[in-house]
């Protein structure tokens, strides 16, 4: 079978991500090959899919039992036989696998490096015809490397000891200069075909906080970034793990731990729950560590500094791997340095191993400080040309601005704290500032004060932002109630009588703060945009559905699909074979699998709310480099300004009215006003209302449900944004 056939019928996809085929090619054509890949640029495909192709079996060699079963899962859902042997199999279980090994039951064996040199595993490998051997995480063999594994230098014994040497293939995502050339030496790969990608993840956001109190940091991020999407959290010790967990979680926070230290049971729960999306964010020391493969984390936080480049590059690397946009931040303090020297100096390392990781160590400490562009400092260490000085997608590249006085919005934010008397958060204080027409804020009179309306040129982003400087600056205190209160601190008079100054950086009293900066430098990437035009109600469908078949089947859910192919069918609602395999990672087999169960959802969907899914060109939405983002919703807004309704723009451009609203959202947001009134009638706006206050804005579905039912999820959305509640 050619390899392009057989990248679709088992894997979905069209094409080849950068370097894949190379490698392929070169394993097929019997020669040894190194492949250093990103995380996240497909290294398991390079060896599954020549091993599918090749007469005999592929022994993998993996460092993580929790791996092993991910990996052997996968093979399973799109058709390829695979097992694994470790620690975890019975005896009976392990015997087994042994006789179907032998009977060729399988194409891929999974195996730990630990086991390789054993008596029974090396007496089965007699009887067996490999027909090659792919080493992941292969910097595991290099004492330079961040993660060094002496197991790992059995495996060139291994190797040595067959009859026949097999095609070998190495693997990692993370390898300076010396490492490539150690893994090369070490393992004796002959003439090797070596393929290094590149290690720049352009879908990851970089950013290195110093911040005073990190706890705070912490919670305000968390309560404002990726707010039901998953994360991790990385501290450096146990204890860290154990007491940030706790806090967290008495914050209300949906976290877990984990740790070497925990019972066995416990971690391996805890790990479940993570990836199955029973919980959202796991705190984690480096323990959890390669072979995560969860592919939509949305944001890896450090809360203390790791220990060197390579295991920051790694960690922070399982943020994002299906290439959407994703936050990759360390909290840095001095104290972490001191931490990181205790825990290098209290193991019992050779003096060189110890000079090697003083070193990388050191080079960690200059990210940290550095005033240059983050991304390059990365690439640089390793050995990467660096193209532009500015990435345009790092927290230094978009912080470089100078400090500017602040001090007249400082007036204005403490001044309406005080006109409140002290009684209300952030939110209501922002959105007096900004002079929302919120039922709420109406109720209380909140309209009445002088300082309603008085920053209404800055975004909620802003506002809030200098806030939580005041904050920082102890010149606002903020209660630690479930719903914390502003109050001002003996030292605000200082600012409110201009007796003291309020700096801060200029892009943060601009009319974009940071965050909202991030979004619109992602929209200039060079990626497909399918969450532009996906609808979130039938998204959410999906995933209900995905989740209760993993449930069944005991799997991950992004096993069966991931996130960005759900999306790619609420986003075109293919309603038949031939249109569901146009999804990107739909096989064969997952369609014989789930594909009918998947399109009675859209079908059901599309029905019930009369989308007619034939007008729905398929297309890739790409966003050209430096293309502005209100360029992309221009047409949408000429329509609007023609008087047409939100179907008619639909029908249009061939798009979900759900679509048009977000595109019209973001006209407003960028100062092109729409008048939402235009859109829903004032009988349905009270009873939308009525339900909000009722049930709350945490989630829309319960709102709908208290609704009538000729009340659609878009008639709750243009009242929730003509009323200013988000």
């Amino acid at each position: 079978m050619d390899i392009h056939d057989t990248l679709k019928k088992y894997f979905g996809y069209d094409e080849f991500k950068k370097g894949q085929e190379k490698l392929i090619r070169g394993s097929l054509a019997g020669r040894d090959v190194l492949g250093v890949m990103p995380t996240g640029g497909g290294k398991s495909l390079c060896y599954q899919l020549p091993g599918i192709l090749m007469d005999g079996i592929t022994i993998v060699i993996s460092p993580l039992i929790s791996l092993m079963k991910d990996q052997v899962d996968s093979l399973k859902e799109v058709g390829i036989p695979g097992t694994y042997i470790n620690s975890t199999l019975s005896q009976k279980e392990f015997a087994l696998r042994v006789k179907k090994i032998k009977e060729n039951k399988y194409k891929i064996v999974y195996v730990a490096p630990e086991r390789l040199n054993t008596y029974i595993f090396l007496n089965l490998v007699k009887e067996i015809n490999i027909s090659m051997v792919a080493i992941d995480e292969a910097h595991c063999i290099s004492q330079w490397g961040h993660d060094f594994r002496p197991s790992y230098l059995e495996i060139p014994k291994f190797i040595n000891s067959l009859d026949n040497r097999p095609v070998v293939s190495a693997y990692t995502a993370t390898a300076t200069k010396e490492v490539v050339e150690e893994i090369q030496r070490l393992i004796q790969l002959q003439n090797p075909l070596i393929s290094i990608i590149g290690f720049d993840r352009p879908n990851l956001f970089y950013q290195v906080a110093k911040p005073s109190k990190k706890f705070d940091y912490l919670l305000n991020y968390l309560e404002n970034n990726f707010t039901e999407e998953s994360g991790i959290i990385y501290c450096a010790t146990r204890k860290t793990v154990e007491a940030l967990t706790k806090k967290l979680q008495e914050e209300g926070i949906d976290a877990i731990g984990y740790h070497g230290g925990m019972n066995d049971d416990i971690r391996r729960q805890n790990q479940e729950d993570f990836m199955f999306n029973n919980r959202r964010i796991i705190v984690a020391t480096n323990a959890f560590g390669m072979g995560i493969d969860k592919p939509d984390v949305r944001f890896v936080i450090h809360y203390n500094m790791p220990k060197n480049m390579e295991a920051y590059y790694q960690e922070a690397g399982r943020a994002g791997r299906d290439g959407e946009p994703s936050d990759c931040i360390l909290l840095y303090s001095p104290q972490d340095i001191v931490k990181q020297k205790y825990l290098i100096q209290s193991s019992t390392y050779s003096p060189e191993r110890e000079r090697i990781l003083y070193t990388n160590l050191q080079y960690l400490i200059d990210y940290c400080n550095t005033n240059e562009c983050l991304r390059n400092s990365i690439l640089s260490y390793f050995d990467e040309e660096i193209e532009n000085e500015n990435c345009g997608n790092c927290g230094n590249c978009l912080s470089k601005s100078e400090m500017v006085d602040i001090t007249i919005e400082a007036q204005k934010i403490l001044s309406c704290i005080y006109r409140v008397e002290e009684r209300f958060g952030a939110t209501v204080i922002v959105q007096v500032l900004r002079g929302s027409k919120n039922k709420r804020i109406l109720g209380f009179g909140l309209d009445k004060l002088s300082t309603y309306g008085i920053m209404e040129e800055y975004s909620e982003g802003a506002i809030k932002e200098m806030i939580m400087a005041l904050v920082s600056m102890d010149y606002i205190h903020m209660t630690a109630d479930k719903y914390p209160v502003l109050k001002l601190t003996s030292k605000s008079s200082l600012v409110l009588k201009g007796e003291t100054k309020v700096y801060h950086k200029k892009d943060l009293i601009e009319k974009k703060q940071l965050a909202e900066r991030k979004r619109d430098i992602r929209r200039t990437l060079d990626l497909d945009y399918i969450e532009e035009n996906y609808d979130e109600n039938l998204f959410g469908g999906l995933r209900e559905l995905r989740y209760e078949i993993a449930k069944k089947n005991a799997i991950a859910p992004f096993i069966i699909f991931h996130d960005s192919s759900l999306k790619e069918m609420a986003a075109y609602f293919p309603k038949n074979r031939e249109e569901f395999l146009k999804i990107k990672g739909v096989g064969v087999k997952k369609y014989e699998s789930y594909g009918e169960q998947f399109i009675d959802i859209i079908r059901n969907y599309t029905e019930t709310n009369g989308i007619d899914n034939s007008k729905i060109e398929r297309k890739v939405v790409e966003v050209p480099k430096n293309t502005k983002l209100d360029d992309r919703y221009k047409d949408t807004y000429d329509y609007y300004l023609e008087g047409l309704s939100l179907g008619e723009i639909a029908n249009k451009k061939g798009l979900t009215a759900g679509t048009i609203l977000k595109h019209l959202e973001k006209c407003n947001q960028n100062d092109q006003i729409v008048d939402w009134s235009k859109f829903i009638d004032s009988a349905k706006e009270e009873k939308i209302l009525a339900a909000i206050d009722e049930v709350g804005l945490e989630r829309l579905k319960p709102i709908k449900e208290i609704l009538p039912k000729e009340i659609s999820y878009e008639d709750i959305r243009i009242a929730i944004l003509k009323n200013g509640l988000r």
